[in-house]
């Protein structure tokens, strides 16, 4: 925070890269995030904190277990009382956590000049996601427990293959099915773009097989591209702000487009983004990249691995009866508190521990994806995709060295940038 508030003026390496006017917006883009974050994380942490000292999590376990039993499911029905609870703790935290989401939407977001919600959209759109989410979340949950139950002495194991299957599934699934619920998806028009991509994808064997564009100016300004499927089975998805060609707010609107504004006009007219064709294409060459050097797996086999060892130590806590007191649970010991318990509390000083670890990896990664489109020929356009991207999404070129080596998953601009110089120069 004293980096955004006291870096005013634009360093002299950032002087041939970023204008005075952007590195002003940039900055004051990210004090208002660090500021929001700051009294958000405030909050969560004392909420949380009171609800551990007040017993919220056993008043609302009593509470499941009252509505379960108006019902017909009497305490021998663990898991339905299990699923009332779910379902009460997550509405609890959408309502809760409702406040500080239009904040930062229709506040922060809307002040720099990202969002593109409008309130009614914003409120269809997290009713959606909550449905949705329980829709995969219940069902889950429940075979998750009656597998804990039933698996006897070596349950964690049949716990964790379970988890792995559904992880996979979901991923599959998601693009496909989960996205297009919120998002429309269309497949790239036949043109210079697609062919480029598809030979691309050829020379490096990715087995490619659709190419998509994902609306998210309805959404947001920021950009973002992925790809997923398994196997021979890949699909690259762009998002059209990524796209200067197809961005919509590259475009102007119709005349007379319901629900248009002037101020939203004059929003749209001013705001040029998106990267060129050859940009674009540096960019998948650096999402390619983790996919070639296998990125991809090695982040699926690291989290399987802490998720056997998670659930292996669950095994040999989960008779611990202390930790239930502990937790304000003294006659009972529900599957599903313990879960919560284990995972969410004892575990976290080593999740810490494991997130910083990810973060340096992740970094680590980064750069090797960046090598290999620059051995791809593209580091001079992902240099200056970069630098778009980093205007477009206001990130700020300047940090603490020790707060970015926490948080940042990403190098800072200027270190990719620097390894990325020789090779432009060339």
């Amino acid at each position: 925070r004293r980096v955004y508030r006291t870096t005013t003026h634009v360093p002299r390496e950032l002087g041939q890269i970023m204008d005075s006017e952007t590195f002003e917006k940039s900055r004051l883009y990210q004090l208002d995030k660090s500021t929001f974050s700051f009294w958000s994380g405030l909050y969560s942490e004392v909420e949380g904190t009171m609800i551990l000292l007040c017993g919220g999590i056993p008043f609302l376990w009593n509470l499941s277990g009252q509505i379960s039993g108006r019902a017909g499911f009497g305490p021998e029905y663990e898991i339905v009382q299990s699923l009332v609870f779910l379902l009460l703790a997550t509405l609890f935290s959408a309502v809760t956590g409702l406040p500080w989401s239009l904040y930062n939407t229709f506040v922060i977001e809307e002040k720099h000049g990202f969002n593109q919600q409008t309130l009614g959209f914003f409120f269809k759109d997290a009713i959606k996601k909550f449905i949705v989410t329980q829709c995969i979340l219940l069902p889950v949950t429940s075979l998750l427990l009656y597998i804990i139950k039933i698996g006897g002495d070596y349950f964690f194991i049949y716990a964790w293959l379970f988890t792995l299957v559904v992880s996979l599934v979901l991923v599959t699934i998601y693009a496909d099915y989960i996205a297009p619920l919120f998002d429309k998806f269309i497949p790239l028009p036949e043109g210079e773009l697609k062919q480029q991509i598809e030979t691309m994808a050829k020379s490096i064997d990715f087995p490619l097989t659709k190419v998509y564009v994902v609306e998210g100016s309805k959404r947001s300004s920021h950009s973002n591209a992925y790809f997923y499927g398994f196997f021979k089975n890949k699909r690259i998805v762009l998002f059209d702000t990524l796209l200067e060609d197809y961005s919509a707010l590259n475009k102007e609107p119709a005349e007379g487009e319901d629900g248009e504004t002037e101020e939203t006009k004059s929003k749209t007219k001013n705001k040029k983004q998106g990267c060129k064709n050859e940009e674009v294409l540096a960019v998948l060459g650096h999402e390619l990249g983790h996919w070639k050097l296998g990125h991809t797996v090695k982040n699926i086999i690291i989290s399987q691995m802490n998720s056997f060892l998670c659930f292996f130590l669950f095994a040999v806590l989960i008779g611990r009866k202390e930790l239930f007191a502990a937790f304000g649970f003294y006659d009972t010991q529900p599957t599903l508190i313990g879960l919560m318990i284990i995972f969410q509390f004892i575990f976290s000083p080593y999740n810490e521990v494991l997130s910083f670890c990810l973060t340096v990896l992740s970094r680590r990664f980064e750069f090797q994806a960046d090598a290999f489109a620059k051995e791809l020929g593209k580091a001079k356009d992902l240099y200056s995709a970069l630098i778009k991207l980093n205007k477009d999404n206001l990130g700020f070129p300047v940090s603490d060295w020790i707060f970015s080596m926490w948080h940042y998953s990403h190098p800072p601009l200027l270190e990719r940038l620097q390894a990325l110089k020789d090779a432009k120069q060339e």
